[in-house]
C-alpha cells in the first residue's frame, strides 16, 4: 500500500497536489461541457477518494469525519463538481449500508462503491416530497419474495450514470409516516427503473443529476436494507449529519479558492493608475470574506470533531451547513462585485464561482429546513431542561 493512505498529512499533501495540477486545469473545460473526464475519475479512484469513510475491511480508507472534512475542503478548491463526484459514494449512497446494511449486503456492494467501479445514487426526493421527505409516494409492495416498486424520484445526484441506487419507498401504509419508509439497495439495470438522461443546472457542471422511474419494478426481498422495514427514514436521517458536514467542509473549500481569484484579480487590474487592491473599500471588502473563511472553517473542523467524540452532532452539522453555505453566497457575491463587467461575463472564474455557491444551500436539506432543525433542538433542550429542574 502507498505510504499516502497511511500517515494522512501525506495524504492530504497528495490530495491538493492532484487538485492544483490536474483538476484546476480543466475547470472551465467541465464547466463548458457538462461532463468530468473520464481519465479524472480513474484517478480519483486511484486516489481512493469513493472510499474515504468506508471501513477497510470492505477496501475503504475509514477517515475520521475531521480528515474526511479537510479531504473534502482540498477538492472543493476545485469547484462543486469535483467534489460531488465522490461524495455520494462516502455518504448518503452508502452510510445507510454500513449502519444498517446485513452482512452479505455490505460484502456484496461496499466494495464496489469504495473503489468507486460503482458510483452510488440515493433516491429519496420526489416530485411532491423534498424537504417534505417523510411524505413520499413510491410505494413498495411485497409479492412472495420480491417487493414491486412503482413511483418517482426527481433531482437525484448521479442517476444517469450511477451503478447502485440507495432507494427509500413507502412499504407502510400511506399515513404511516416515518415507520412506513424503507430502505432498498438495487442495481443499474432492474428490470421496471428507468433513468432519465442528464439534467441541466445552473451550476455544478459536472455533476450529473437526473431523475428515477418505477414502474413494478422487481427487487429481491434481499434488497431491503437491513432486511427489516421501516428503518429507512430513520437510515436517511442519521446520515444527514454526515452528508451537511460534507457540503459545508466542500463549501470552504469554494470560498478559500474565491478569495485567493479575488485577490489575484484585484492585484492585476488597474483602476484610476492602481491596483484594486490599492483601495480600501474593496480591502475591506476581501477582509470581510477571508474573516468569514475562517470563521467557517473552524464550524466545520468543530462540528466534525463532535461527530469523531460521539457526541450529539445534529445541531453543530445542521449549523456548519447553514452558515458556510450562507456566507459562501455572500464571499462569491464580493468576488463578482470587485470584478465588475469581467466578474459578470459567462466563464469568468468569479461567474462560475457564484453559480456552484447557490446550489449548496439547497441540497442535503434546504437552508431553511437546517434553521427549523436547529431551532426545534434548542427549543427540545431548553424543555429538556426546564422539566429536569422542576423534577
Amino acid at each position: 500500500m502507498d505510504p499516502a493512505y497511511t500517515d494522512f498529512n501525506a495524504y492530504h499533501t497528495h490530495i491538493l497536489k492532484f487538485v492544483n495540477e490536474c483538476l484546476l486545469p480543466i475547470e472551465a473545460e467541465v464547466d463548458a461541457t457538462h461532463k468530468v473526464p473520464s481519465h479524472i475519475i480513474d484517478q480519483m479512484r486511484t486516489l481512493r477518494l469513493f472510499g474515504l469513510s468506508i471501513p477497510k475491511k470492505y477496501g475503504g480508507l475509514d477517515l475520521s469525519m475531521e480528515e474526511i472534512s479537510l479531504i473534502s475542503m482540498a477538492v472543493g478548491r476545485s469547484g462543486a463538481a469535483f467534489s460531488t463526484k465522490f461524495g455520494i459514494n462516502i455518504g448518503l449512497g452508502s452510510r445507510i449500508l454500513v449502519k444498517d446494511g446485513t452482512e452479505e449486503q455490505k460484502e456484496k456492494y461496499l466494495p464496489r462503491i469504495a473503489s468507486g467501479e460503482d458510483l452510488a445514487a440515493f433516491a429519496l426526493t420526489e416530485p411532491e416530497a423534498g424537504s417534505d421527505a417523510i411524505n413520499i409516494k413510491t410505494k413498495a409492495v411485497l409479492k412472495g419474495d420480491t417487493y414491486i416498486i412503482n413511483g418517482s424520484k426527481r433531482y437525484i445526484t448521479n442517476a444517469p450514470t450511477a451503478g447502485i441506487f440507495t432507494v427509500i419507498a413507502r412499504t407502510g401504509a400511506e399515513n404511516s409516516g416515518a415507520a412506513g419508509a424503507s430502505a432498498f439497495v438495487i442495481e443499474r439495470g432492474t428490470r421496471g427503473m428507468i433513468l432519465s438522461e442528464p439534467v441541466l443546472k445552473m451550476g455544478e457542471h459536472g455533476s450529473d443529476i437526473g431523475s428515477i422511474e418505477f414502474c413494478d419494478c422487481s427487487v429481491s426481498a434481499a434488497g431491503l436494507i437491513g432486511g427489516v422495514e421501516g428503518r429507512g427514514f430513520k437510515g436517511a436521517m442519521n446520515t444527514m449529519d454526515f452528508g451537511r458536514l460534507f457540503v459545508g467542509a466542500s463549501a470552504v473549500g469554494i470560498a478559500e479558492r474565491v478569495i485567493e481569484e479575488t485577490v489575484k484579480y484585484a492585484l492585476s487590474r488597474k483602476q484610476f493608475g492602481q491596483p484594486l487592491a490599492d483601495f480600501e473599500l474593496i480591502q475591506g471588502m476581501l477582509a470581510d470574506s477571508k474573516t468569514e473563511w475562517l470563521a467557517c472553517r473552524a464550524l466545520v473542523l468543530e462540528a466534525s470533531r463532535a461527530v469523531d467524540k460521539g457526541e450529539k452532532a445534529v445541531v453543530p452539522a445542521a449549523a456548519a451547513k447553514y452558515f458556510v453555505t450562507e456566507t459562501l453566497a455572500r464571499i462569491a457575491d464580493r468576488a463578482v462585485q470587485i470584478a465588475g463587467g469581467y466578474g459578470f461575463m459567462h466563464g469568468s472564474p468569479m461567474e462560475r464561482y457564484y453559480r456552484d455557491a447557490r446550489g449548496c444551500r439547497i441540497y442535503e436539506g434546504t437552508n431553511q429546513i437546517m434553521q427549523l432543525v436547529i431551532a426545534r433542538e434548542l427549543i427540545k433542550e431548553m424543555k429538556k431542561a426546564a422539566d429536569a429542574s422542576c423534577s
